[in-house]
Formats: C-alpha cells, sequence, structure tokens
C-alpha cells in the first residue's frame, strides 16, 4: 500500500472527481475504485469491496458515503469531510445554479418546450432503471413477490418508509426459511471491528446528530414549527433515515409527498427536476434540492422569494448528506463485523428487490401525470390510486419517449444522450408549433 496522501492532495483529488461524476453511483463508484485502489494505492481492493458492502447497507447515496470512507481511511474525520464534501459541492452548486435558472425561466416558451421533451426522456430513464435492477436483485420467487408487493403498496399510496421496512422484514424471514435445516460452521476469527469501543461509537453518534439536528432546530425556532422551511427540513431529516435503493426509489416518496401531500411542485416539475440532476454531476440525490429551491422559493416569508429557495435548499442539502457522514464515521470502526451479520445483508436482499416494485411504481405514476393532460384519482377509503382520462393523451410525450428507448435499449445510448435528445426534440415541437 502507498504512504497515506496529503489532504491538500486528496482536496485536489476529490474536487475533480466531484466536477466529473456524472451518470450515476455506477461510474461513481468505478472512478473511486480507479483512484484509490487502481492509481494512487491507498486502499486495497478488499477493504474497497468490503466497505461498499457496508455502504449498500447503509441509507443515503453509498458513491458519495464510499468517498467519505476513503477520506476517513487516509487522513481520518478532516479527511472525510474533504472526500465526502467535495464529492457533493460541485453537484450541488450546478444544481443550484440550475434552479435559479428554472424558476427565472419557466415561463418562456422554449424553455417549457425543452423541459416537455425532457419529461418524456425520464420515463425511459425509469424504465431503464427498473430493469436494471431487476436483472440484479429479483432472482427468486420470494424477490419477486417483495417488488410485486412494493409496487401494488406504493401505487396505492402507503407511505415509502412502511413499504422499506416491510421489504427489510419480508427479506430476512425469507432469508431464515431458506436457511432452515442448514448448519453453518461458525467463525473462530474475530471481527476487526471488535476493536470500536461501544463508549467511542455511541459518543460520535451524539455527537453527529447533534451537528445534524442544530441547524434544523434553529430553524424552528426562529421561524415557527408549521413554516414552510421547518416543514422540508422536517420531512428531508425523515426521508434521509430511510432513502435504501437510491434516488429513483426516494423520488417515489418525494413525489408522493411533495406533490400530492405538501403541493411544493407540480408532477411535470419533479420530472424535470430528475432530468436536471440526471445531467449534472454528483449524486442523483441531489434532485431533493432541487425541491427544496422551489418550495422554498414560492413560500418564502418572511424572506424573499430567491432567498427562500436558496435556504430551502441549503436545508435540504444538509438534511439529506449529513446523516451519511454521521454514519460513516460513526460506523467505519465497525465495517467488518457489520459486513458478517447476515440478518442485515437478508434485510437488504429484501429492501432491493422492493426498490424495483418502488421505482416501477413511480414510473407508473409519472406516466400517468406526464402522458395525460386530464388525471384525478379515486378513494379506497385511507388508499388512492391515481386515474386519467384516455382522451387527454399527449401523442407527442409518446413519440419522444420512443425516440429515446430506441436510443436506450437499440443504440445502447446513455442517459446523458437521453436528456440531450429529449430537450432537442422539445424545442423543434415548440419552434415548429407543434407544441
Amino acid at each position: 500500500m502507498n504512504a497515506s496522501p496529503s489532504l491538500a492532495s486528496l482536496a485536489r483529488d476529490f474536487a475533480r472527481i466531484g466536477f466529473l461524476s456524472f451518470g450515476g453511483p455506477a461510474p461513481q463508484i468505478t472512478m473511486l475504485h480507479d483512484l484509490a485502489v487502481e492509481k494512487r494505492g491507498w486502499i486495497s481492493d478488499t477493504a474497497f469491496l468490503r466497505a461498499l458492502n457496508v455502504c449498500h447497507l447503509l441509507p443515503g447515496p453509498e458513491a458519495m458515503q464510499l468517498a467519505t470512507w476513503i477520506g476517513w481511511q487516509l487522513g481520518g474525520i478532516r479527511g472525510g469531510l474533504i472526500t465526502g464534501g467535495l464529492f457533493v459541492l460541485p453537484g450541488a452548486l450546478v444544481m443550484l445554479a440550475l434552479s435559479i435558472l428554472y424558476v427565472l425561466a419557466a415561463d418562456l416558451t422554449l424553455v417549457e418546450g425543452a423541459f416537455f421533451g425532457v419529461k418524456a426522456a425520464v420515463l425511459v430513464i425509469l424504465l431503464g432503471a427498473v430493469i436494471r435492477l431487476a436483472s440484479r436483485t429479483v432472482k427468486t420467487p420470494a424477490a419477486v413477490a417483495i417488488a410485486g408487493a412494493a409496487f401494488i403498496a406504493l401505487s396505492v399510496g402507503i407511505a415509502f418508509p412502511i413499504v422499506i421496512a416491510a421489504a427489510g422484514l419480508a427479506g430476512w424471514l425469507a432469508s431464515r426459511a431458506m436457511a432452515a435445516g442448514h448448519h453453518e460452521e461458525a467463525s473462530d476469527s474475530k471481527p476487526a471491528g471488535e476493536v470500536a469501543s461501544i463508549k467511542s461509537t455511541a459518543l460520535s453518534l451524539a455527537i453527529w446528530a447533534a451537528i445534524w439536528l442544530a441547524p434544523l432546530a434553529l430553524a424552528a425556532l426562529i421561524l415557527t414549527p408549521s413554516h414552510r422551511l421547518v416543514e422540508l427540513a422536517g420531512f428531508f431529516s425523515w426521508l434521509a433515515l430511510v432513502s435504501f435503493g437510491g434516488a429513483y426509489a426516494v423520488l417515489a416518496w418525494m413525489a408522493q409527498a411533495g406533490v400530492e401531500q405538501y403541493g411544493w411542485l407540480s408532477a411535470g416539475e419533479m420530472a424535470d427536476g430528475l432530468g436536471l440532476a440526471e445531467s449534472t454531476p454528483g449524486p442523483l440525490i441531489l434532485v431533493t434540492q432541487f425541491t427544496g429551491f422551489l418550495a422554498g422559493y414560492r413560500v418564502p416569508e418572511p424572506f424573499g422569494a430567491m432567498a427562500g429557495g436558496i435556504i430551502g435548499a441549503a436545508l435540504t442539502l444538509w438534511a439529506v448528506f449529513l446523516p451519511s457522514f454521521m454514519a460513516i464515521f460513526t460506523l467505519a470502526p465497525w465495517m467488518e463485523r457489520l459486513n458478517r451479520i447476515k440478518a442485515l445483508q437478508s434485510a437488504l436482499a429484501g429492501i432491493s428487490a422492493a426498490v424495483v416494485g418502488v421505482i416501477a411504481s413511480l414510473g407508473v405514476w409519472f406516466a400517468v401525470q406526464i402522458l395525460f393532460a386530464d388525471t384525478g384519482a379515486v378513494r379506497f377509503g385511507p388508499l388512492r390510486v391515481v386515474t386519467a382520462d384516455i382522451a387527454t393523451v399527449e401523442p407527442w410525450v409518446i413519440a419522444i419517449a420512443a425516440l429515446c428507448a430506441v436510443l436506450a435499449f437499440v443504440l445502447k445510448r446513455g442517459v446523458m444522450t437521453l436528456v440531450a435528445a429529449g430537450l432537442a426534440a422539445g424545442l423543434a415541437l415548440s419552434l415548429t408549433g407543434l407544441i
């Protein structure tokens, strides 16, 4: 192994990654592996993979958590703050700038046309995500059942945290049923994580929880508990703790709450935000920042609209990403032990299967909202099913989605190409007066 780098060297390397980390967690994790294992030799391949396994178990963006762990391994807490922070900050600044441009130019005809096409591309992006995830995680009858149950549950309005908790329990129970009658040999080796003490872990958890919650509590104290910005901080703090499965899965709950419960933005605007997040560097979960900006921009009092939007974006970023720092700095000494807990692995398998159903439900919800001009809902007690008037279908959305589907599934083009194609098609339709 090579010597640990200086903090300045870490900052240079991870600032570069922060500006170039397009395309979601898979290419981002590949970039981290190329840097830390292949190019610099800071981390062994085995240690990298074990850390990645634990990051998959945690809520939040796994690539950002892995970047934080690399920094912690090389430079302690300061190193982790540098690497994790620089992994997120460039994309966050780009997303903030695009959010500002979005509200300033949202009424322009050409801009509306561009995002008309982006919405259609997002439908194909979601379909591709479902297919990729299903091919990796839905391989057993139990996984199929969990994915199907999650799809139905989200489609009728059952809350995302309940679905995730039930999926984790189902995965654990399914694993126990399969393992019944099979004896596993106990390991004599002592997990490396046992070198960490319970006392130091509890202290770290308490300190980071206080750092995470302090600005949110201050906002509630300065404003009122019912203020829009406090509402945002509370919702995204809770979301951060159950954000298993990546940005697409989280988006299902955020869409359900932000559009239907709180009315922060429309379904079309949510699709626009995902399109922006797909085309910027950093974790895809930065789509939450777009939501926070729009929500704060529209109900900013006592601040101005732009200040309210920026504060909303900042509170959202803090609420969503600080728990990932807390998790890594608290659990990093226990990485080996966590890798050996089979119950966690089984629960994660259940959650991974459920995420396929969650994203499929999100795709159907978006499709109804984007493909039809007239939508509604039918209630069955506490449950709610979205409906649409088929006579109000948008043929040009179908046409652009078909184009993007050919690019994705026939020509094997990436997400950036799909977003660009949707944007160009929307602009062309707007310029010719067809939409």
